[in-house]
Parts: structure tokens; C-alpha cells; sequence
């Protein structure tokens, strides 16, 4: 039986929620960490790992628990605009020297397994059917579900929403859209197998864009974008046929290509904030903001949150965290919204990229300069 009190009950156990909760409960905060999910599921996103990403793994310790499940090493990024490529070639820094796409099962448990390795409680099918207030209306713990539904209630003195874009917690505790994007595109990814593995190569076309990022198995993500007004196209016919008329450089790099599972469409949805932060109650990942798939930065941004949001709540300035979110997160939220439109030109985008490019930097100096940051001990209010 699941005690009845805690410091944090953190709703979602993949990239946010599990990091999240990771972090606290290494800092001594008592965590119950729940997804409504299996142990074990997978999902399908756009999971290129940017070196943020890489660089909190390896200060978090588990970038090598993945490399030793057979993770490419990424070394290289192509830009292909067209038939123009330009390869980069990724350079040490930060203590990062290749990236990473590990797949979905793979990242997420080893997340949840290292939450529980540091003291938290980890629960999966078992979902949050309600937000648990005092007489002052404040969030002080959640109603749990179980997959018999039985309900249990459990206080704490935190709830923290990382059940994603459409999240119940945010729901429950009002949290208000604060932002909107005006841009989004549809996406259809499948998993491949049977192509070469030479880093991440991104596909861009005036109105279409799309990607191979190499990940377990010898298997390949290869994902196409098109504006969301062409979402019934994705649902409609194969990827491989889409990519034959409206990326012509991306049908070429994948002929040949086998598919290993079959593909999942994401129809479109406009980036937003929500206000991330209340008595009693916080939100982290894709249901604090979500900006377009299309720069591939959500699990970037997701491990970064975690950080930020894990360092306020033990430092005591919960009322700090979305200050400090909007001003990382806004810039990138922009660029990818602009993008995301497809009212460029090639060489437009190329500048677009390059701007995207700086802001990415951006977040890994912050990210750098946490290493310096002291551990904190929980002050939970």
C-alpha cells in the first residue's frame, strides 16, 4: 500500500515527470511518481537528443546506461535545404562529444528506474482522477486511481503536472493558456531499418520538411512535416510516397528503407505556455509549454525544465519558476513557431537555423552553469 503523504506526487513518469522527481528525491524530498501508462511502454515523438540534453544525462549519470544499450553515437548533422547539404560535424564541448536518440522505451525507464533508485515511489497504471485542497483552496495532494479503479487519496505538499499536452492536472488547478503560437505542422514518423547510420539529417523543402534520426536496433526515425492543412495526406497515404513528391532528397535517402513498425501521424497542435505554477501545485514538460515538433528540441527542453523546476521548489521560489522558464524557453518557442508556418524561402530558413542555433547555446551555457549550483535540501511549502 502506497503511504498517504508525501512532499511530491509528480503525475507522468517519462522525460519530465520521471526527471523531475529523479531530482528531487536525490535531494531528499519524499516523491510518489505515477503514470497512468504499463512500465515499460513506449511512445513515438521526435527524439533527438541536442547536447543539453546529452550534457544533463551525463551530470545525472545515465548517458552511459544508455550508450551500453547500443545507443548510436551521433557525430555528425546534415542540413540538407534542397539539394544544398551542409554537414556538420559535432565538436566536443561542454564535455559533450557525440549525441543521441535513444528510443522512447529505453530513455523513459531508465529515467523512472533511477527516481526509484534514489527513494522514490514509483507507480504505473494508476492515473490522477482528482487535486486533493485545503479550506484555503490550495492544492495539498491528489485522488489516485488504480487500474481496478479503486481510488486512494494521497496528501502532499506539491502536485506536479507532467502528464503532457493535454494534461488533467493542468485542468484541475486552472492553469490558463498564458501564450499562443500561431503555427503548426503535421508529422508522420515510422521507424526504419536497412539505412546507414551517419548522424542526424534534416530534410527542408519550401513546405515540407523532414528527418532520419538513427536510433536502437540499427532502426531509423524518419519523419516527414508538411503544414497542418495537409494532415489527411499523412493519414491517407505512405510516408515514402509523401516524401516522393514533396521531399524529393529525403525519398532518395530512405529507398531501400524496411519498416519496422507502422507509422504514427501527429495531426498538428499550436505551441502554448500555460501559467506553470500555483499554491500547492507546478507544471513541467509538455504541460507547462509545448512548442512544434518541427526543431525536434521537446526532450531538450523537457530535462532542462526539470532542472529548473526541481531547483526552485527546493530552493523555496516556486514563484520564480516561470519567470525563469519564459525566459529560456521563449526564444526557442519563437524560432520553432516561425518555422513551423513554412512562409520561407530556403535561404531564409538557413537564417532561421543559425538563429536557432545561438538560442540552443543559450540554454546550454545555463545548463553548464548549474554544474556549479550547490544541492539543496527540500523546502517544499
Amino acid at each position: 500500500m502506497t503511504p498517504s503523504t508525501y512532499d511530491v506526487i509528480v503525475v507522468g513518469a517519462r522525460c519530465a515527470g520521471a526527471a523531475t522527481a529523479m531530482l528531487m528525491a536525490r535531494q531528499g524530498a519524499r516523491v510518489l511518481l505515477i503514470d497512468s501508462a504499463r512500465r515499460g511502454s513506449d511512445t513515438m515523438s521526435t527524439h533527438a537528443l541536442m547536447r543539453g540534453a546529452v550534457m544533463l544525462l551525463q551530470r545525472w549519470g545515465l548517458a552511459e546506461e544508455l550508450r551500453a544499450a547500443g545507443t548510436p553515437q551521433v557525430r555528425r548533422t546534415s542540413f540538407l535545404y534542397g539539394r544544398a547539404a551542409f554537414d556538420i560535424d559535432i565538436k566536443p564541448e561542454h564535455g559533450v562529444e557525440a549525441l543521441m536518440a535513444p528510443r522512447r522505451y529505453l530513455l523513459d525507464a531508465a529515467l523512472a528506474a533511477a527516481a526509484e533508485r534514489a527513494g522514490a515511489v514509483v507507480r504505473f497504471e494508476t492515473s490522477c482522477a482528482g487535486l486533493l485542497r485545503d479550506a484555503s483552496g490550495r492544492v495539498c495532494g491528489a485522488r489516485l486511481a488504480g487500474k481496478d479503479g479503486a481510488a486512494q487519496d494521497v496528501s502532499a505538499g506539491l502536485v506536479i503536472g507532467a502528464d503532457g499536452k493535454r494534461s488533467r492536472v493542468a485542468r484541475l488547478a486552472g492553469a490558463e493558456v498564458t501564450r499562443q503560437a500561431h503555427s503548426t505542422v503535421a508529422c508522420a514518423y515510422q521507424y526504419v531499418t536497412g539505412l546507414p547510420q551517419d548522424g542526424y539529417r534534416w530534410h527542408f523543402e519550401e513546405g515540407a520538411a523532414g528527418g532520419l534520426i538513427p536510433t536502437n536496433g540499427d532502426g531509423t526515425c524518419a519523419f516527414l512535416a508538411l503544414p497542418q492543412s495537409r494532415a489527411a495526406e499523412l493519414r491517407q497515404s505512405a510516408l515514402p510516397e509523401l516524401a516522393a513528391t514533396s521531399l524529393p532528397q529525403l525519398a532518395e535517402d530512405t529507398a531501400g528503407a524496411r519498416a519496422a513498425e507502422a507509422p504514427v501521424v501527429f495531426a498538428g497542435l499550436p505551441g502554448y505556455f500555460r501559467r506553470c505554477a500555483g499554491p500547492g501545485w507546478a507544471l513541467v514538460g509538455d504541460a507547462s509549454w509545448f512548442r512544434d515538433p518541427i526543431t525536434a528540441h521537446g526532450i531538450t527542453d523537457a530535462f532542462r525544465d526539470a532542472e529548473l523546476l526541481a531547483g526552485a521548489v527546493m530552493a523555496g521560489g516556486l514563484d520564480r519558476y516561470e519567470a525563469q522558464r519564459d525566459a529560456l524557453s521563449g526564444p526557442i518557442f519563437e524560432i520553432s513557431d516561425r518555422i513551423a508556418s513554412f512562409e520561407w524561402s530556403l535561404a531564409e530558413l538557413a537564417d532561421l537555423h543559425k538563429q536557432l542555433n545561438r538560442d540552443m547555446k543559450a540554454n546550454q551555457a545555463w545548463i553548464a552553469e548549474g554544474a556549479a549550483r550547490q544541492p539543496l535540501q527540500c523546502r517544499v511549502a
